[in-house]
């Protein structure tokens, strides 16, 4: 059962206010300094030399979307067993599709709960404490 201030957490997402919703969410939840990046490309130069135990990221973003980002962490050596959980507004079964073979670990759909935030983190993780 891992605390989740042990957990060391990237929110990616192209929306500022997103990104700081989803911040205070797992702050409330005992995460603490959850590091943000507003697109793929950001996130992967940030992953190069922070290691880091949880990638939340949303599907659509310039730059480097969800789905380009979850195949590089799955293709560097050094994040390829990072969890990887995709935030996502869309019931794209082909988007799903492509997530779940390139290692997903779980997605979690917008708008989203708290407790469904909650839960997304323990299927990956097991119950926080």
């Amino acid at each position: 059962m891992p605390a989740a201030s042990q957990i060391r957490a990237l929110i990616v997402d192209d929306q500022s206010s997103i990104r700081s919703v989803l911040a205070s969410h797992m702050s409330e939840l005992g995460f603490t300094g959850v590091a943000q990046r507003k697109d793929g490309k950001e996130a992967l130069e940030y992953l190069e030399t922070n290691p880091t135990h949880l990638v939340i990221s949303d599907f659509n973003m310039p730059e480097m979307d969800g789905l380009e980002l979850l195949k590089a962490v799955r293709a560097n050596p050094k994040t390829k067993k990072v969890a990887f959980i995709i935030l996502t507004g869309e019931a794209n079964k082909d988007l799903v599709q492509k997530a779940v073979q390139a290692g997903v670990n779980n997605f979690l759909a917008k708008p989203y709960t708290v407790a469904k935030l909650r839960e997304a983190i323990e299927k990956v993780f097991g119950p926080l404490r």
